[in-house]
């Protein structure tokens, strides 16, 4: 070990004092020196919970009522459907995409002349698409329907019966209302009965829909036919 030197003004007790020092502050740093360095991980701030877009609700409720099920085309999907409409007291609320079923249709109209209120929704496009659709019939029947423009499609076929008694049916699946949907087309259909949460639930949801749609008339669809692109603005629709 070299020989302690001493600077000029200081004891050789004080550089003895300074050496025990130092060694002590390099034993306690020598094994902080020696683990391996870590690197800092810097995330980006979260915007606040306030910015984001507020999540859709989703609800939980309860397995009640009853259940039937169909495929076709073996099953009789659309037999179903008819008995379901048949069997009406009150209210049929549709939403559809495509409706080209003389017999649905016919079972709708029968229904408003026995004095349930029918009310449909149907898809705009869709409607100008199809030349056999049922829509400009079921509307010269009387029967209130609005035309869906808000969303790229229209995509909901559904049907709720009595949907605001103690024995609702909600009637949903793939199965458009059409003559292919049961003859050449695979499709499911589900009638749940007596679920008056589930069936409140669609019915918000129906009116949710009604509430941007747009009510249909004749002169309406003609401006359409007549528009670019089969579009007219919000304030021609009025």
């Amino acid at each position: 070990m070299s020989p302690l030197r001493c600077r000029p003004g200081h004891s050789r007790r004080q550089a003895r004092i300074g050496v025990l020092l130092w060694g002590m502050i390099g034993g306690a740093l020598l094994p902080w020196l020696a683990a391996p360095v870590q690197a800092r991980v810097v995330l980006p701030k979260q915007p606040p919970s306030a910015a984001l877009p507020a999540a859709p609700s989703v609800a939980t409720l309860p397995a009640t009522g009853t259940v039937e099920v169909a495929f076709s085309p073996w099953d009789d999907a659309e037999g179903s459907i008819l008995n379901a409409l048949r069997q009406a007291r009150q209210t049929i609320h549709v939403q559809a995409y495509l409706f080209t079923s003389q017999p649905l249709a016919t079972a709708l109209i029968e229904a408003h002349r026995r004095g349930v209120r029918v009310e449909i929704l149907a898809d705009q496009k869709m409607l100008l698409q199809t030349w056999k659709s049922q829509i400009p019939r079921l509307a010269e029947a009387g029967i209130p329907v609005w035309l869906e423009t808000r969303h790229a499609i229209a995509h909901n076929k559904v049907m709720l019966v009595d949907v605001l008694t103690t024995q609702p049916a909600v009637l949903t699946g793939s199965y458009n209302f059409t003559f292919s949907a049961q003859a050449r087309n695979a499709e499911n259909l589900l009638i749940l009965r007596d679920n008056p949460l589930l069936a409140r639930r669609y019915f918000d949801n129906w009116q949710r829909h009604r509430g941007d749609a747009v009510p249909y008339t004749a002169q309406l669809m003609q401006a359409v036919r007549r528009a670019p692109n089969g579009e007219l603005s919000s304030e021609e629709m009025q």
